[in-house]
């Protein structure tokens, strides 16, 4: 079995055996598999990529295809425990509905995102003038998947407006965890464990 990324590793830690779990935009199930295999949940996602679809349930796992801006509205209040969004609120048209959705649909979710306000990315732009391509930001600006870019800061912000919970927060850095002092500007990604306020 392949690692998982960085912070599909942590979310898998902090998940409790036996959960029942959604996996937004779950890629080709990898994290589906390590909660099934590992926590003994009953893990499915939703992803909108019909090739990871299919890798998925080559794995026999339970994953639909769908598109979370969309589709998250069909599945019914407090159907899962936890829901996870990994690496995927960036490309979502609208976030704040997307999280919305999350936590109607499960008590708490994980979130995770790549930190825009990392130190890489404010000296490329700074430096260069330039989008950055760097290893958590790997495409060019014309072909990334992403349109709402956000930081650690913008991140925080957002949740305190909701009045949402936060039940734990992690930051990494070359895929390793890094402590919270400065984390705007020295997390490559972050990842928060959410719950409904």
């Amino acid at each position: 079995m392949t690692p998982l990324r960085s912070d599909l590793a942590l979310i898998a830690r902090e998940v409790p055996a036996g959960a029942r779990v959604l996996d937004v935009g779950c890629g080709d199930g990898a994290l589906l598999a390590a909660l099934r295999d590992g926590r003994g949940a009953d893990a499915r996602g939703l992803e909108i990529d019909a090739a990871n679809v299919a890798a998925a349930m080559a794995q026999g796992l339970a994953v639909v295809q769908g598109d979370a801006d969309r589709d998250l509205a069909d599945y019914p209040s407090d159907s899962f425990d936890i829901a996870i969004l990994s690496q995927t609120l960036q490309t979502t048209y609208r976030p704040d509905r997307v999280i919305g959705e999350l936590l109607r649909i499960a008590p708490r979710a994980f979130v995770s995102f790549p930190n825009f306000a990392h130190w890489r990315v404010r000296w490329s732009l700074m430096w260069n003038g330039r989008m950055p391509v760097t290893r958590e930001l790997p495409v060019s600006w014309y072909e990334t998947p992403n349109i709402h870019h956000l930081t650690v800061r913008d991140f925080k912000g957002f949740v305190a407006e909701r009045h949402l919970a936060i039940d734990g927060a992690w930051y990494l850095a070359g895929g390793q965890a890094i402590g919270a002092a400065g984390a705007n500007w020295r997390a490559e990604q972050a990842v928060f464990a959410l719950r409904r306020g």
